[in-house]
């Protein structure tokens, strides 16, 4: 039940083309009727059924419906189909996606889930769901494709050139997630069973390394087929098992001679499981050819919990671990082997959990006024919610670096982790306390004893939209005309709260100075075991419980520095989007055109409100928080054209040319901001250097990325099935967004409010560094795709059955920002990206292996307290494999059964830092994946 990338084996009958763009609302049947075959499409004889052909279900009608999806559209797209009702068909959306041309997928907690098409990352594309914009569960636009239960789609199109009905549309792609129409499928129940086993043993013994799904579809036609329901229901539990290492980053160490030298490191192990329920309903009604009505709903549950157990080793003095090193090597300025001795480890169980929920809603009317115009109103709604648990707890040998030290050995291996030797025993309890072992705590104004921390991050992301318009056909050179108008509101609120947690002793500020308890034992209920680190170097470390110890051990005392009590926003946009276009179907001279020629005009109304920092008189001076607001109004206009020329009987060039815009990420979008004093800088002032005042945040008025767009595509399909495509397209890029634009900006307004002696003191120097995001970068994007579908049966027909499907994409960027002269990687962009693929299937038997690449990109990783952070990604290469049978009849005729094998290279995902792949900063190995399906359809 593998995904199939856009190719076709089969012969296939010439077919009306699909829409330029998605209807809202509307799936049409992507398998037309030969007799709506358009002018100039390819009408030969093999496509006939006088020719006897061979009727194929399976990887190959799949592949044949997506090809169809492709070859009829003069936008240049991409397409996944369903090999059969409630079989779209991978272990998720994200892993069928990822086998497109152009399309790349990067791991988070081994599944694949954020998307980048034609080297722009998740940020620059749109997710539609039956041609409506979708919010999402994550802390930005991009859309986290696990979300959604890959058994309720029937196919999949991913939009690469725009054309003026998508609305909204993406510079990167446009991905249509798209539900079955009940009234164009047979009557059917099909249920699958799906067991699944990673090959990591349990790392953590809440979680076991196996793990299952099941899902049952039913459609059905009512009332002389004038009413289709279509159910779907879902349910999963999916464990990931990761042996996972972090490192602080290198310093050029003076305690090395200047050799850079391991700043600190934590090895951890990693059990996750993912716990998701998901229904699809469908409801449709045509009492007669003048009405068509739709309505779709999809409801998502998920929770995902994590066990994460691990030990921080800080090893550079230069970077305060007032450790000692000895007996080092360096190899070219790099240390790959030394002794440190007066080492305090921080032992740390960890817990993480997030509950999350995803809610749609689409109601679709046609009403046919004539029998040549037609008026469409959709309205639609789209809601996410997400709440995070992040429970950090410490173990240690003391408070603040009092407790025996220890001794150890670390050694670069080949993959640029590092091996730790430890002297001291981790997993005898005896040898711990619970404490904040190196004094981390400081709460703004003074020390605290932070034994744990705990960020309760939540997200609301909320979308109502509402669609009218008209359509109407024409004769001659154009064919069809459309115009209409949407109008969206879109509201993303980010809420956070944080507590330092400190030993229970009736004591609740945890401040050091008010005589909190400084550590406190570990109790017997907490402990669970020990759980290996041997992978790295660590025989063992203790197991604790982190729920018992939050339950029963701290006291929690708010977290009220400014950068924490600043971070809640709300981002509001309501988008008004008129929109106009004409198509084509006729002839230039002998040669068949079709194509669309739109515009549409988009007027923005952005707003954010939320919070920032300001001081209060003193002395000392005390930062509190204010309410800010702010936000901008805007109208763009963006034009459309895409033509496909039938240049021979079956061969197609396609040109497009259009200008799109993408809106920033909401983070960046947020109005809040942070203020600092830096008293210790008032006797060293340089403002570019040792700023009094400095400050950073969003920005309100942020305007959109734009782009001018020029795609190509030469495609030749096969006799037999199956093609060739040759791919260019460039992008201008402007308005790009720098999100760590610094300018000058005089804070005296927040100097009025010091003491009078501090503001004394601080007259004429008022004059800090205000860092945010600005819309000053620009530059362009030029890339090729090659995509090859070879069924063997075109060359040597003993051969009917086999296929190959390969791809390899090329893309470069030059992008700068107004502040620097150097181009900047984008983030999410591989040089090069390449898929291969084997496959047969005949008979009811099926066996593919599958291979893609991507080159080094920017991936976005959890930084500290769960921030976004982005680092360089090491190359990696996924080869997955399948093999199943479908009985074919007798009393078993309906049941399949499918093994499935995912990252059977064991490929882990890696990060390094400074352009040095010898520096390894995170790396995560998830082992191999093993599923066995179940498949049986009434």
């Amino acid at each position: 039940m593998a995904a199939t990338p856009a190719v076709a084996q089969s012969t296939t009958a010439p077919a009306t083309p699909q829409p330029t763009g998605p209807q809202t609302g509307e799936t049409p049947d992507q398998t037309p009727s030969p007799s709506a075959a358009p002018k100039g499409a390819d009408n030969t004889a093999e496509n006939s059924p006088a020719d006897n052909a061979i009727v194929v279900t399976g990887i190959r009608a799949s592949l044949a419906a997506s090809e169809r999806i492709k070859k009829n559209n003069p936008v240049i797209v991409e397409a996944i189909s369903a090999e059969d009702i409630g079989k779209l068909p991978d272990v998720s959306i994200a892993d069928s996606l990822a086998r497109l041309p152009g399309v790349t997928a990067q791991r988070l907690e081994g599944r694949d889930q954020r998307l980048s098409i034609r080297g722009l990352g998740p940020d620059f594309g749109v997710t539609l769901l039956n041609g409506r914009e979708q919010v999402t569960v994550g802390d930005n636009r991009g859309v986290e494709y696990d979300q959604y239960p890959s058994e309720f789609f029937r196919n999949v199109v991913v939009y690469k050139s725009a054309n003026a009905s998508v609305v909204p549309s993406g510079i990167a792609g446009t991905v249509d997630l798209r539900t079955l129409r009940p009234l164009n499928e047979k009557p059917t129940l099909a249920v699958q069973l799906r067991g699944q086993m990673n090959s990591h043993k349990s790392l953590n013994p809440e979680v076991k390394r196996t793990g299952y799904r099941a899902s049952g579809t039913y459609v059905d036609r009512f009332a002389h087929d004038t009413i289709g329901v279509a159910i779907g229901v879902s349910t999963m539990t999916q464990p990931t098992q990761n042996e996972r290492y972090n490192a602080w980053g290198f310093p050029n160490s003076t305690a090395t001679g200047g050799n850079l030298l391991l700043g600190g490191a934590k090895p951890y192990v990693e059990s996750s499981k993912l716990q998701r329920t998901g229904v699809v309903g469908t409801l449709e009604f045509k009492p007669s050819d003048r009405w068509h009505t739709t309505l779709d709903v999809l409801y998502s549950k998920f929770k995902e919990t994590q066990y994460l157990r691990g030990i921080e080793f800080p090893i550079a003095p230069d970077w305060g671990s007032n450790a000692t090193i000895t007996n080092y090597t360096a190899s070219n300025g790099l240390v790959t082997d030394a002794t440190v001795s007066g080492v305090v480890g921080v032992v740390r169980n960890d817990y993480n959990r997030r509950n999350a929920n995803n809610f749609s809603i689409g109601f679709n009317n046609v009403v046919s006024l004539t029998d040549r115009v037609r008026f469409t109103l959709d309205e639609s709604w789209s809601r996410a919610k997400r709440t995070d648990f992040l429970l950090e707890n410490y173990t240690g040998t003391g408070y603040n670096q009092s407790g025996a030290k220890d001794t150890i050995h670390i050694s670069q291996n080949s993959d640029g982790t590092f091996d730790i030797v430890p002297t001291l025993n981790y997993g005898n309890a005896s040898n711990l306390v619970i404490t904040d072992p190196r004094g981390w705590g400081y709460n703004g104004t003074e020390a605290v004893v932070q034994a744990g921390f705990l960020n309760r991050p939540s997200f609301k992301d909320d979308l109502k939209s509402i669609r009218a318009s008209l359509d109407g056909d024409l004769d001659g050179f154009f064919n069809k005309w459309e115009v209409g108008a949407v109008y969206s509101r879109r509201s993303k609120t980010s809420s956070y709260s944080s507590a330092f947690l400190c030993p229970k002793d009736g004591n609740p500020s945890c401040t050091v100075s008010s005589g909190t308890a400084l550590s406190a034992p570990i109790p017997q209920d907490a402990i669970v075991g020990t759980v290996p680190l041997a992978y790295l170097g660590v025989p063992s470390m203790i197991a604790l419980n982190p729920l018992y110890l939050y339950n029963n051990v701290y006291d929690a005392a708010p977290d009220n520095r400014p950068d924490s009590l600043a971070r809640d926003y709300n981002v509001t946009e309501k988008v008004l989007t008129g929109y106009a276009q004409i198509n084509i179907d006729s002839r230039l001279g002998a040669i068949p055109v079709t194509g669309a020629i739109g515009a549409q005009v988009v007027h923005s109304d952005q707003g954010s409100s939320g919070f920032t920092s300001s001081f209060s008189a003193g002395p000392p001076p005390v930062v509190t928080v204010a309410t800010i607001d702010g936000g901008s109004k805007y109208t763009d206009f963006l034009p459309s054209a895409a033509l496909a020329f039938q240049v021979v009987p079956s061969g197609f060039l396609k040109l497009g040319v259009s200008k799109t815009m993408i809106r920033p990420r909401l983070d960046q979008e947020r109005v809040t901001s942070v203020v600092s004093f830096n008293a210790a800088n008032i006797g060293r002032y340089d403002p570019s250097l040792f700023p009094v005042f400095s400050a950073y945040g969003g920005n309100a008025q942020l305007k959109p990325y734009k782009s001018l767009n020029f795609d190509g595509s030469a495609e030749y399909y096969f006799r037999k099935g199956g093609y060739v495509s040759l791919s260019a397209y460039y992008k201008r890029l402007t308005n790009y967004v720098d999100p760590n634009r610094s300018f000058a900006f005089d804070f005296a307004p927040y100097a009025a409010l010091l003491d009078p002696a501090t503001r004394a003191l601080v007259q004429g120097k008022t004059v800090g560094l205000v860092s945010g995001p600005a819309n000053d970068g620009k530059g362009h994007i030029l890339g090729q795709e090659l995509t090859v579908s070879l069924p063997f049966s075109n060359f040597v027909p003993a051969l009917d059955g086999f296929g190959f499907f390969g791809s390899i994409a090329h893309v470069s960027s030059k992008v700068r920002y107004a502040s620097q002269p150097t181009p900047i990687d984008i983030p999410g962009l591989s040089k090069y990206v390449g898929t291969a693929e084997g496959y047969f299937e005949k008979h009811g038997f099926q066996a593919r292996v599958s291979y893609r690449y991507r080159s080094k990109f920017i991936g976005e990783v959890a930084g500290l307290s769960a921030t976004p952070t982005f680092r360089t990604a090491k190359p990696e290469g996924i080869l997955d494999a399948q093999v199943g049978y479908e009985f074919q009849g007798g009393f078993m005729h309906g049941l399949s059964i499918t093994a499935q094998a995912k990252n059977l290279t064991n490929r882990p995902f890696v990060t390094y830092e400074n352009d040095d792949t010898r520096r390894v900063i995170d790396y995560q190995k998830y082992g191999r994946d093993y599923y066995l399906t179940l498949a049986y359809k009434f």
